[in-house]
């Protein structure tokens, strides 16, 4: 069985792909941002309003190259935060800093307290350091952090240890924290429709891929463990439910928020149909990425291991029996895995880079006022010089 799927716009990528990354959608609870990295500069387009049918863009002055972390912008876009080696720091859109708070090198041969980018800047083995993430609550008010450990003045943490920290997104001050008990070569942050809670992966290269599940009290910040070899990947749109994939993607496990434990599985090979021009005994295994449709349907693909034969495959998920429903159809191929996007829509990203396609499904096309803005953007949004 085949389920259509409804194009609802194509917005080009602000930044040329060969010096940035791809561009990323970034959605809270009434609010979804494009954004896009490159070496000097974030640029970040609001997808559900158009002013006087010009795309309402915003750019931040990058204070660090981007192979030196990883970046995110507060759902008004008035910061974006840039987890650095050595240091998170909130950038207003003139590049002036908001805040910053530094934190034990990212580095594992570097045992100095970084006061600034410029001490390693030319040091090529800080270039390809381990990494930390950040993340933006959906009220714009808390920053979530996972860091490496001193904190900047700060000597109630040892050294190496890492920390995942609450921080006040107004002046940056550490409200709360916790010991992730990891060695991460990198990490990223899952959202929560609750400003007070946040998922983490952390991966640990060849040690393992814990998922820790975060709750701020407003006294204290608790991190519970709901999988050793897990990556997290969408949360339900009631926060009620969570997804995740083991790391050797076998299975997607619907998880109960309150306490972690498993609902339900759906095992891809078991489940999944080999790939129409395959013609060998490959393994079929889900993507690393996923999104919620709605709280009972949900997107996920197989376009990694569908890749040596050239077409992206993307599969509707039943969520109360974890079943597959059939084959997501497109009217043009798509690549790489099914993003969320909220509001009942998923994104992909050309092969090239250029661009952004946001999907719904065509049965709930009916009604759908977001749909009539991101047309009216698509339209406004013109690429950038480079």
């Amino acid at each position: 069985m085949t389920i259509a799927a409804r194009l609802i716009t194509t917005i080009a990528a602000p930044l040329d792909p060969a010096s940035a990354e791809p561009p990323r959608v970034l959605c809270w609870p009434n609010r979804r941002l494009l954004v896009q990295r490159g070496d000097t500069e974030v640029v970040a387009l609001d997808l559900d309003v158009s002013h006087a049918g010009r795309a309402p863009e915003v750019r931040f002055p990058a204070p660090w190259p981007r192979r030196f972390g990883s970046v995110t912008v507060s759902p008004k876009r008035d910061a974006a935060l840039f987890a650095g080696v050595h240091a998170v720091r909130s950038v207003k859109p003139t590049g002036t800093t908001r805040w910053e708070v530094q934190h034990g090198c990212w580095y594992g041969g570097c045992t100095l307290s970084h006061l600034s980018f410029d001490e390693y800047a030319h040091d090529e083995d800080h270039g390809y350091a381990d990494g930390g993430s950040v993340a933006v609550s959906a009220d714009g008010t808390l920053v979530w952090a996972h860091v490496r450990g001193p904190l900047g003045g700060d000597r109630e943490t040892e050294d190496d240890q890492e920390l995942w920290v609450v921080l006040d997104a107004t002046d940056g001050r550490v409200l709360g924290r916790a010991n992730t008990m990891t060695v991460a070569s990198g990490s990223e942050h899952t959202p929560h429709p609750d400003p007070a809670r946040m998922g983490l992966s952390v991966g640990e290269g060849e040690e393992g891929s814990p998922a820790l599940w975060g709750r701020w009290d407003g006294q204290q910040l608790t991190a519970e463990r709901i999988g050793i070899e897990e990556i997290l990947l969408a949360v339900s749109p009631s926060g009620r439910h969570l997804l995740t994939v083991d790391t050797g993607q076998w299975s997607l496990s619907l998880h109960q928020v309150e306490n972690g434990s498993v609902l339900r599985e759906l095992d891809a090979q078991d489940t999944v149909p080999a790939h129409p021009r395959s013609t060998s005994e490959d393994r079929v295994y889900w993507d690393y990425d996923a999104a919620f449709v709605d709280e009972d349907t949900l997107v996920a693909g197989t376009s990694e291991c569908d890749a040596r034969y050239g077409t992206a495959r993307h599969w509707l998920v039943d969520v109360h029996g974890m079943n597959l429903r059939g084959e997501i159809s497109y009217p043009v191929p798509v690549s790489g895995p099914a993003r969320a996007a909220g509001g009942g829509t998923w994104y992909t990203i050309s092969e090239d880079g250029t661009s952004v396609h946001l999907w719904e499904l065509a049965e709930h096309t009916i009604d759908n006022p977001a749909a009539a803005n991101l047309d009216q953007l698509a339209r406004a949004v013109k690429r950038s010089p480079v």
